[in-house]
């Protein structure tokens, strides 16, 4: 999609933002050979910082794909922000109600539109001491499954250099390093036609968990934990040992 073709609002975020970008970091690409030439498509990246959407955006800009994010519906609560990426298009996402249904549905419109959908399929910052992507969530499968469409996976990794994870704090000295890698579209025909059910939805999931994995090793040191960090059961843990402790005073 040529950039004029984007609406005002999309245009105006790209002006301001990029030219940031560029001044503030520096990029290593790699892998865009495997972003689809046409049609609509879904990228699946870890998390790891409030700036990798910025920096993630960069890159897929860069190779001719403006990206459109499935975001948490907060921000688009906030003034001029939310009103700013509404009118970009950008996809609101109800966590854990029944209107989260909805984001799936826009999403479908979108890839069958021919535009790239972001997902972050670990659905929230990674909480693992170490930054490797958790456990995944099933919505990007779900999506990939319903459209039939490519699923690219990708890794970044310096987004938490610029701005510290679960901070607001710019680390503009010296300009971080942003590396962005595209990797082979994640193979689920073996899943399609089949009944969509939870132990699919495992399997899809943790391919694409895989795969982004697998293309975070050569861009950082260390080696990812045998088993993935599972920040849902974690939080289930603290709010049954909050509970206790609470009860405990009465």
């Amino acid at each position: 999609m040529p950039h004029r073709d984007l609406g005002r609002s999309y245009r105006f975020v790209v002006a301001v933002v990029r030219p940031l970008l560029v001044l503030l970091t520096r990029r290593r690409w790699c892998g865009a050979q495997h972003l689809p030439a046409q049609g609509g498509f879904v990228v699946c990246s870890n998390h790891l910082s409030h700036s990798d959407p910025l920096t993630l955006g960069h890159y897929l800009l860069d190779h001719g794909h403006p990206p459109y994010f499935l975001a948490k519906e907060s921000l688009f609560a906030i003034p001029l922000i939310g009103r700013v990426i509404r009118g970009a298009g950008q996809i609101p996402v109800h966590r854990e109600t029944s209107d989260a249904v909805t984001a799936l549905t826009s999403a479908v419109a979108a890839v069958e539109a021919g535009k790239c959908i972001v997902l972050y399929p670990e659905g929230t910052l990674t909480r693992d001491p170490d930054l490797w992507p958790m456990v995944g969530k099933s919505g990007a499968a779900r999506l990939a499954l319903q459209t039939g469409c490519p699923l690219v996976p990708v890794a970044q990794w310096g987004p938490q250099v610029l701005m510290s994870p679960h901070s607001k704090r710019l680390r503009l000295l010296p300009r971080p390093l942003i590396q962005v890698v595209a990797g082979p579209q994640v193979d689920l025909d073996d899943l399609r036609g089949r009944p969509v059910d939870a132990t699919l939805l495992a399997e899809a999931t943790e391919r694409i968990m895989t795969a982004v994995t697998d293309l975070l090793l050569p861009l950082r040191e260390g080696t990812p934990p045998q088993q993935r960090f599972d920040f849902h059961a974690a939080r289930g843990v603290l709010r049954r040992d909050l509970a206790r402790r609470r009860g405990s005073r009465w």
